[in-house]
């Protein structure tokens, strides 16, 4: 097991008791710098991939979110949602 592959099954569980989005993408980061170490087996880049691709389904779930909510100031002071 490639260093830093436990620490990252343990953040990917979290995605699902609260992570926030800085950390998503904390973690995002962490597993692109396993994906690129060299000493990662094949079996092992499969899976830390896979939660790479989980984490990132959760962060454009949450920015879409966070868009739809954005309030849009209009020219007369009123806050609209769009």
């Amino acid at each position: 097991m490639p260093a830093g592959k436990k620490e990252i099954n343990e953040n990917t569980d979290k995605m699902e008791s609260g992570v926030t989005l800085e950390e998503a993408f904390e973690q995002l980061e962490e597993i692109t710098q396993a994906l690129e170490a060299e000493d990662i087996s094949l079996e092992d880049s499969f899976a830390v991939y896979q939660r790479g691709m989980q984490l990132l389904k959760y962060c454009n779930d949450t920015i879409d979110k966070v868009e739809k909510k954005v309030l849009q100031l209009n020219e007369e002071g009123e806050l609209h949602e769009f």
